[in-house]
């Protein structure tokens, strides 16, 4: 990994923006429910008060994570075609002598096999890695090895 910006994906972006909104939408929710501070209450009403605090606390923490990676994102530029960074496109050939392309992402996607993500043993592995190299990774099968075949956006 670098030190600055890391890349991400159009997909992974635009994932990001929707999980965004959702927790916007949801925080609008829970401090709409915030009572005014001078309004009477039992002891129950104040553990409850509390609680939901908490979690529009929580969902500002997180959405101050997601804006942050975000703005980064929007500064990082295209990846890297010489080394395996977040956004490649990474050809690697396994052990058994097959070989795949495969996306390393940022999040986890359902919609694409192909998708490895960046902190996965595979793409820890593959990270700063150019082609030629060997990676080696942990399975739950036991330790592995593949080759960066090619590397490309």
């Amino acid at each position: 990994m670098t030190d600055g910006p890391e890349p991400i994906s159009e997909d992974a972006l635009e994932a990001l923006q929707r999980e965004l909104a959702e927790l916007r939408t949801e925080r609008g929710s829970v401090a709409a429910t915030l009572r005014v501070p001078d309004e009477v209450g039992d002891r129950a009403d104040e553990a409850d008060e509390l609680q939901r605090a908490e979690q529009v606390a929580r969902l500002d923490r997180h959405i101050a994570e997601i804006e942050g990676r975000i703005r980064e994102a929007s500064v990082a530029g295209a990846p890297s075609s010489d080394a395996v960074g977040v956004g490649s496109t990474v050809t690697v050939r396994f052990e058994d002598g097959a070989e795949s392309t495969i996306h390393v992402g940022e999040l986890a996607d359902a919609d694409d096999p192909a998708l490895v993500t960046s902190d996965s043993p595979l793409g820890l592995a593959l990270m700063g890695r150019r082609a030629g190299e060997s990676v080696s990774y942990r399975t739950p099968g036991g330790p592995a090895t593949a080759v960066v075949v090619s590397v490309g956006d």
